[in-house]
């Protein structure tokens, strides 16, 4: 894990001196340090903001450190809890670390340095646990492109932008309809280049509710409001040195886009109630489905936020616009929804889904193959498997279907197929691992389908290959 991780330590004791103690020894190895009286009030605390670390007593009026322990497991179980003991029973702490704890100290810590270095050592596993969730989720992510499944012209041309946006400050704007997969595409920029170990904080502007924006984004101080019954960080401190992803950027009331604006000009956030201002280092990533050129023109949205945001746009096209990706990306879903199975997709059923005009792009792609699989046999999914505006559907015009088949000469739809792993084939030089993420399909099926139609010849395959096949 980095060494930009600032570990957030929480002390939970009803003895104010111990507090105290800790917090100071905690502040002085460069921790962030909160304090809790019971383990109520520390778990109330935890909900709003989650501490790496928690230091608590065993014996607390109303709820003991065990109930607490048991609590916080099941709250937040990848952080670590300690527990102390002045009753010098070990009895109780040895329970203690059957139900979780990572381990226990007695008081009075003597000397101090016992306390100093049992926080060291609890902080490497805290920088342990998270470098190993970060490096299980890089592998994952990397592992399938991220989701984003094509091998035509369009789609090529959002990768090869990602690729070189990955390591850069830029603000980011990515355009497109609603279930394009415009998050993936941010996520993709974050996890793909050297911010990757950094947070990555993704808002969606048209789900929040309009008045509790600006304290989301910003936080709030203790009392600014009815409610604030204790001070929060905002969701772009949150993202402090690495991503903030603004989904919906055009769902934002014009008041709030002023107020972005000023954060993006003068990187930093002053929180709700608050009369000092926080310096924040955040690249952001935001997405609409709404043209915010005509906004702007119309007075819906502001042209300064606009022209601020839109330094590098990443446009998405519709699935309909790339209608030759959907038999791997029908594949793909199959092979998610579906992994021990080796179900297929009759003809039949395919061409109804290269002439569906997909309104909800490729999220209903997903749905739709979900759909299929629930309620199919488990072979094949057949047009009857399908919704009935898609089992219905024609082609919207010759040029659509024009548009599917490129320059294949056939209209069978095996035709079709066996032209895009031909092309993705060439495209990778045979390298079979890369054809497969790029067609989104696994392994196994890659295989099956370079026997079926031939492809691949005269690329040496292996007797491990043909166990596969």
């Amino acid at each position: 894990m980095s060494d930009d991780l600032r570990i957030r330590l929480l002390i939970v004791d009803d003895e104010q001196s111990i507090r105290r103690l800790c917090m100071t020894v905690g502040e002085a190895l460069g921790y962030t340090c909160m304090e809790a009286n019971s383990g109520e009030t520390a778990l109330a605390l935890l909900e709003e903001q989650p501490a790496h670390m928690i230091l608590t007593d065993m014996v607390m009026p109303n709820m003991s450190g065990l109930e607490f322990l048991e609590k916080v497991k099941k709250l937040l179980p990848r952080s670590e809890v300690a527990v102390m003991t002045g009753h010098g029973s070990v009895e109780t702490a040895v329970q203690a670390m059957k139900l979780g704890a990572y381990d226990y100290i007695g008081k009075p810590f003597s000397p101090l340095e016992e306390l100093r270095l049992f926080l060291r050592r609890m902080a490497e596993k805290v920088h342990l646990v998270e470098e190993n969730q970060f490096l299980r989720e890089r592998v994952d992510t990397e592992s399938d492109l991220h989701g984003i499944v094509g091998s035509s012209a369009k789609i090529q041309d959002v990768l090869r932008m990602i690729s070189r946006l990955k390591d850069t400050r830029t603000p980011v704007l990515i355009s497109g309809e609603s279930g394009t997969g415009k998050e993936l595409v941010a996520r993709a920029i974050h996890f793909r280049g050297s911010f990757a170990n950094r947070p990555f904080v993704a808002v969606d502007c048209g789900s929040l509710v309009p008045t509790l924006i600006e304290s989301e984004l910003f936080g709030y101080e203790k009392g600014a409001f009815t409610g604030a019954l204790r001070s929060k960080t905002g969701l772009f401190q949150s993202a402090n040195g690495g991503t903030i992803f603004l989904d919906e950027i055009g769902e934002l009331p014009l008041e709030l886009q002023a107020k972005l604006l000023r954060v993006l000009q003068e990187k930093e956030v002053r929180p709700v109630g608050s009369n000092q201002k926080v310096k924040v280092d955040v690249r952001v990533v935001a997405a609409t489905n709404r043209d915010l050129e005509t906004e702007y023109r119309n007075g819906t949205f502001r042209k300064d936020l606009y022209f601020r945001l839109n330094v590098v746009t990443v446009h998405l096209p519709s699935l309909r616009e790339r209608r030759s990706d959907i038999p791997m990306l029908a594949h793909w879903f199959l092979d998610r929804h579906a992994p021990d199975s080796s179900m297929q997709v009759t003809n039949a059923a395919m061409k109804s889904l290269l002439q569906y005009d997909w309104p909800g792009n490729v999220r209903e792609l997903e749905n739709c193959v979900e759909r299929a699989v629930a309620l199919g046999d488990r072979k094949t999914i057949d047009v009857g498997d399908l919704p009935p505006a898609i089992a219905s559907a024609s082609p919207s015009s010759e040029s659509s279907m024009s548009a599917i088949t490129g320059a294949v000469s056939s209209t069978d739809l095996e035709d079709i197929e066996r032209a895009t792993i031909e092309r993705v084939f060439e495209q990778v030089k045979g390298d079979k691992a890369l054809a497969g993420k790029m067609l989104g399909i696994s392994r196994a099926t890659l295989y099956r389908k370079l026997k079926r139609y031939n492809i691949g010849g005269r690329h040496e395959i292996g007797p491990a290959t043909q166990a596969l096949q």
